[in-house]
């Protein structure tokens, strides 16, 4: 069964400034990226365990994993928490 994967106001509003960051709008590469960050997040919906565990859990007490995409300076790194009763994941 799949989980569900909810954006949170922060990684909405993270997202959106990366998009305009990377000038998505007039870069056709750009946008493919982003459209490629995009689609790995949504991945998350039937492997989200595939992910490492994020450092951030031994300080916040919290299972944080983490999902890597892209390469060297175009790398992104989204945190984010698996709600299991709920099948929802939380980025």
């Amino acid at each position: 069964m799949a989980y569900r994967v909810e954006l949170t106001f922060r990684a909405t509003r993270d997202l959106e400034y990366l998009y305009a960051q990377i000038n998505a709008v007039e870069s056709s590469l750009a946008r493919r990226w982003f459209d490629g960050l995009e689609r790995a997040l949504c991945s998350l919906e039937h492997a989200p365990h595939r992910c490492p565990a994020a450092p951030e859990s031994k300080s916040t007490g919290r299972r944080l994993r983490h999902l890597l995409y892209g390469r060297h300076r175009r790398r992104y790194r989204a945190i984010f928490e698996i709600n299991e009763p709920r099948r929802a994941i939380y980025l």
